[in-house]
């Protein structure tokens, strides 16, 4: 047991490394080998959490942090286990608790989440502009049936109007989390 918690020490040194070069997921990928070595590793889970909350801020979506990913839980998470996830990142990445390295950054990150989701007006107009870059690339596109080969007045003028792709139209709603019902003597008519 012994000689796996030297290697797993000098694997998480690796890791270590990895992470100042800025190879999140390969100081990530040595930090697992490094637990299935020596679980038991001092500081080993604080680096992990550590590591987890970078590649959360470093995978963007349209340009965009995804806080919700960085604080593990769901966009429809309730303001409670939003507290409570960042309250248990807190205590694991706090700096003055944790001498892993980035341990700093991360704290940031996560800070940086919190202000953003526990505030209910940021969270909202955080809410619709990632429900607009959503709708975005839902957006289909459509092709024409009709093969490439057959040259006929339909294909020329869709070759022509894909080379000036029109805007989406907006969307139907104003805010797509609007549940709309209708009642029982209204449905007769409908």
């Amino acid at each position: 047991m012994e000689c796996n918690k030297e290697a797993a020490f000098r694997v998480k040194e690796i890791a270590e490394k990895k992470f100042t070069k800025r190879d999140i997921a390969g100081a990530r990928r040595f930090a697992l080998k490094a637990q299935k070595l020596y679980p038991a590793l001092d500081g080993l889970p604080q680096l992990l959490a550590t590591l987890d909350v970078h590649m959360a801020a470093d995978n963007r979506a349209n340009g965009e942090v995804d806080w919700y990913r960085v604080l593990d839980v769901e966009p429809s998470a309730s303001e409670d286990t939003i507290r409570s996830h960042y309250r248990k990142l807190a205590l694991i990445l706090h700096p003055d608790k944790n001498k892993a390295v980035g341990a700093d950054g991360a704290f940031n990150i996560i800070s940086e989440a919190w202000n953003l989701l526990s505030n209910k007006a940021k969270r909202i107009a955080y809410d619709r502009k990632r429900n607009v870059t959503d709708m975005d690339q839902k957006v289909p596109h459509w092709k024409s049936s009709v093969p490439t080969g057959h040259d006929n007045n339909f294909n020329a003028r869709s070759r022509k109007s894909s080379m000036h792709p029109k805007p989406a139209p907006p969307p139907l709603f104003s805010n797509p989390n609007t549940f709309w019902t209708i009642c029982n003597a209204c449905k007769d008519t409908v």
